[in-house]
């Protein structure tokens, strides 16, 4: 068996393997971000939600601290849980992201996430192309094999995609552009994902060749630039991909 079939296998059954309390917080997670429960609305009480989902009231009750966690609801004595407005919600959590694209995620929001992308990673490697280690510039080089080897349909290829992305923002040498990282993986992450459920987009790994030369290079103009028009490149996709779900 492959390398990357026993990786898979490990992610399947870690997938089968999660702990009931954060099945059930994905679940009303996923239902809360896409509107199925919008702000405002009163959730059921822990015994109702319990037998509904078949489980423990203390598996809901944990559920709900997860939730509560992410800014997504608030529980008050007798007047129940409740679901917070959307300017409370912690949209950079990872998680939630991903929760986001279990649906169609708003227009708006994929722009304003591709926005926040523009602003930081064509900065970061800017950085990168003068501060990265030797260290750093093999994993990206890695990642970007991985990727044309695997595809970014695959889930080595968008694995070593993510690796590509959080490894430039390493290679700053600023740690609160690295504190950013695990949000600018799972921005990438699900934007792939979400792109090559619905269509077949452009191939970007050879943008990611030339970026990851600019960087091999010290040119730090021109991985700037190299960014964005990657960037720009995964926004008029994941677009496409939008309207044609």
């Amino acid at each position: 068996m492959r390398g990357s079939d026993l990786k898979d296998n490990r992610l399947a059954g870690t997938a089968r393997h999660r702990p009931s309390h954060v099945k059930v917080s994905k679940e009303l997670g996923v239902a809360i971000v896409t509107g199925a429960h919008p702000p405002g609305t009163v959730l059921q009480g822990e015994v109702d939600f319990a037998e509904r989902l078949g489980v423990s009231r203390s598996v809901v009750r944990e559920a709900l601290r997860i939730l509560a966690g992410k800014g997504l609801v608030e529980s008050r004595p007798k007047t129940g849980t409740r679901v917070r407005n959307r300017s409370e919600w912690n949209l950079l959590d990872p998680e939630l992201l991903g929760w986001m694209f279990e649906g169609s995620p708003p227009l708006q929001y994929v722009r304003s996430l591709f926005q926040l992308r523009m602003i930081v990673e064509p900065a970061a490697a800017e950085l990168a192309a003068t501060g990265r280690t030797a260290r750093q510039l093999s994993i990206m080089g890695h990642s970007v094999e991985l990727m044309a080897t695997h595809g970014l349909n695959s889930e080595v290829g968008q694995a070593a995609d993510q690796q590509f992305h959080t490894t430039i923002l390493e290679a700053t040498g600023n740690e609160l552009l690295a504190s950013l990282s695990s949000t600018i993986a799972a921005a990438v992450r699900w934007t792939t994902f979400f792109k090559y459920t619905t269509r077949h987009p452009r191939d970007p790994i050879p943008s990611h060749r030339e970026l990851f030369e600019a960087i091999a290079d010290s040119d730090s103009k021109l991985a700037r630039e190299r960014t964005e028009a990657l960037i720009r490149q995964a926004l008029i996709d994941t677009e496409t991909a939008l309207t044609e779900k």
